[in-house]
């Protein structure tokens, strides 16, 4: 993925993924989107509309792909490859249940990025590297109170796959800067998040900066988790409203 503006001198490995709300109003967000981008370092952005034609898609790529492309951000479809290629997006991101893997890289070419949805599943996302995904996503990590989450992810996979992978992985599940910091410390390449961000209180750029700060504080070294309750509850009381990249 592109790297994006930062404010630090050498960001952290591990990078924010921003995905947008399931619902926008294109002309309204783009400012959103601009603060966002320019707070700090943020490798893509994933457009995510659910319940929307595909008109109303096309319209929301015309109005925010240039504003992550020009600040050297890679921009990313949810669900669609066709419009993603024919939007000049930079890539477009997969989950089970939408177009498999492989039909995705053949419209999207090779110099796309393709990412896959794994849930928590090793065998999924080995599948999905083996056959040239550009990332894999795992999650959820953490639970949210606004859909029913089917699929619950632990720290010590993303350890497994770091170590075992050369593929990036995505951690994704209401992640935020103050539940972040085992996710970076057991080796996730990008923290997807939603309402971290764009639900925040200052605002988005005020989001992006405490997630990178969070990001660059959170601990190098690694112990197995034992016992993940404590900051699954941590995730309950500080909800980003998604579970699932894709």
């Amino acid at each position: 993925m592109a790297k994006g503006k930062t404010t630090q001198a050498e960001p952290s490995a591990c990078r924010l993924y921003l995905v947008t709300p399931p619902a926008l109003e294109p002309a309204a967000f783009a400012p959103l989107l601009a603060e966002a981008l320019d707070a700090g370092d943020v490798a893509c952005v994933q457009l995510r509309l659910k319940d929307c034609s595909d008109d109303a898609i096309r319209r929301a790529c015309d109005a925010l792909r240039p504003i992550a492309q020009e600040r050297e951000v890679a921009f990313i479809l949810n669900d669609h490859p066709r419009l993603a290629r024919e939007m000049g997006c930079d890539g477009v991101h997969v989950g089970q249940s939408d177009t498999p893997y492989r039909d995705a890289r053949k419209i999207m070419g090779s110099d796309a990025i393709v990412g896959v949805t794994c849930h928590d599943s090793r065998h999924l996302a080995m599948v999905a590297a083996e056959d040239g995904a550009d990332y894999v996503a795992f999650g959820a990590f953490f639970p949210t109170d606004t859909k029913a989450t089917e699929h619950h992810a632990v720290p010590d996979l993303l350890h497994w796959w770091a170590e075992l992978m050369e593929v990036p992985c995505v951690a994704i599940g209401g992640i935020t800067a103050a539940n972040c910091a085992p996710l970076v410390s057991a080796g996730a390449d990008f923290l997807a998040v939603v309402n971290a961000v764009w639900g925040h209180p200052d605002g988005p750029g005020a989001g992006v900066r405490a997630l990178n700060a969070a990001i660059a504080a959170a601990p190098s070294g690694w112990t197995v988790s034992t016992d993940f309750s404590a900051d699954l509850s941590a995730g309950m009381s500080a909800d980003d409203g998604e579970t699932s990249a894709g």
